[in-house]
């Protein structure tokens, strides 16, 4: 049985709100995606560079395993 690795995709925090938890990401297309802290692996914060899987929210597409390959 096999399974496949995720796809890791790469944006720039956007902007991110500590105190309330989430922010969003912009993709390379120049759409936002939504991203809450507990999908984040460590402190992101704005103009960030970030790697993520794309992933599925409550209220649509949002970024999950995320992690900072480059502060801004």
């Amino acid at each position: 049985m096999t399974t496949e690795e995720p796809v890791k995709v790469n944006g720039i925090v956007k902007w991110f709100n500590e105190e309330k938890g989430f922010g969003f990401i912009e993709q390379a297309d120049g759409r936002d995606l939504f991203v809450h802290y507990k999908e984040c692996r460590g402190r992101i914060l704005q103009g960030d560079k970030v790697e993520y899987v794309l992933g599925e929210g409550k209220k649509g597409p949002c970024a999950t395993k995320v992690r900072v390959i480059e502060k801004a």
